[in-house]
């Protein structure tokens, strides 16, 4: 691995949707997010984390240490158990019980403790887990808070008595966090929560590089568009449509917008989870691409149109990031009129005066 980086940055990242929905909300049918007030369309950081993700597991086939640890179906709790092992340092044995769907139903209704889960297979049993670093004190004392029926009461005790767990100690955490930077990019540029109630617990990373929301420039109108299915689920329905078999649904999009991202990356955070200047090329390369590799019919045209950075020559920063991102205008072109439709309908400025000293600008794309 390359040294790790030596200034701080912070940057403007511009990027349009045409005929897609950039990043949908569950709890509004899935409609584009927008601010109620202004009508401006909102893309989360959280979106634009999970592309740059799945860009840099694609380019690096998510191979040491450019692993990814909030992955699709991913198990979080094995990454901390791989990270020990790695490590040489031995932790507890779990005890697995098989138990019914009644006894897991009471059992959830008592509001389990950390270091007890409850886990259903794909054969539909249930298993009640004391984990591998359950502090079984713990568990005893809740025990005697709740007071269980007797049968569950039992069914605990005998549980905990088979379970040889042992807690890392506050040295082990720490060189286990130090090995989980090591092994995953996501974790040593965006940081992560990596105490698990069921999985050794690493502590909390803050990562370097955090983004805003993204806001679109101008106000959105999302469209809602029918589409049809030729084809049903199941023989009722096919009998209930009397063979016509068709299955009707909503999709929404946004006809066109350009939206505004703010990022900064921090020196001194990644002096902590060992953020290089290999890590930060990868990053800038995720940026640019990100979209090339997230097409989907619901995405659109989606497209990453300017990245403009701020290097500073210090690690604490030469100015504040309010007053760069001031620097960087995005301005209807002259002529364009009615709603915007495409990029070309705007201008974007960066303002290089009054000169920035000890401070580079570098338009990346």
């Amino acid at each position: 691995m390359s040294k790790n980086i030596q200034n701080r940055y912070d940057f403007v990242l511009l990027f349009d949707v045409q005929d897609g929905n950039p990043n949908g909300d569950p709890d509004a049918g899935n409609l584009p997010r927008l601010d109620p007030e202004t009508g401006h369309g909102l893309v989360t950081d959280v979106c634009l984390k999970r592309k740059v993700r799945n860009y840099v597991g694609l380019e690096k086939s998510l191979a040491d240490p450019y692993d990814i640890y909030v992955k699709e179906k991913a198990v979080l709790g094995h990454a901390h158990f791989a990270a020990f092992k790695k490590l040489g340092i031995k932790l507890g044995e779990e005890s697995r019980k098989n138990i019914t769907k009644q006894q897991a139903e009471k059992l959830q209704e008592l509001g389990l403790p950390e270091g007890l889960a409850i886990f259903e297979d794909d054969e539909d049993i249930c298993h009640l887990v004391v984990s591998a670093v359950a502090d079984k004190k713990e568990i005893k004392d809740w025990l005697k808070e709740v007071d269980p029926s007797k049968d569950l009461k039992s069914l605990l005790n005998e549980t905990l008595k088979q379970a040889k767990s042992r807690k890392p100690t506050g040295e082990e955490v720490a060189k286990g966090r130090e090995q989980m930077c090591k092994t995953y990019y996501d974790i040593r540029t965006f940081g992560a929560v990596l105490s698990l109630k069921t999985a050794p617990n690493c502590g909390q990373v803050r990562g370097p590089v955090q983004l805003t929301f993204s806001r679109s420039i101008e106000p959105i109108v999302p469209l809602e568009h029918s589409i049809t299915r030729m084809a049903v689920a199941t023989e009722a329905e096919a009998e209930k449509q009397q063979g016509d078999n068709r299955t009707m649904g909503r999709k929404f999009t946004v006809p066109y917008a350009l939206y505004r991202c703010h990022g900064f990356i921090s020196a001194p955070l990644a002096g902590q989870t060992g953020f290089s200047e290999q890590d930060l090329t990868v990053f800038w390369e995720a940026l640019t691409n990100m979209f090339d590799h997230d097409r989907s019919a619901a995405r659109g045209q989606m497209a990453t149109r300017k990245l403009i950075v701020f290097k500073h020559e210090s690690t604490m920063g030469n100015a504040p990031a309010h007053k760069l991102f001031e620097r960087v205008k995005v301005e209807r072109a002259n002529g364009a009129a009615g709603p915007a439709r495409s990029f070309s309908d705007y201008v974007v400025k960066v303002e290089e005066s009054p000169k920035l000293e000890k401070i580079t600008i570098e338009e990346k794309i």
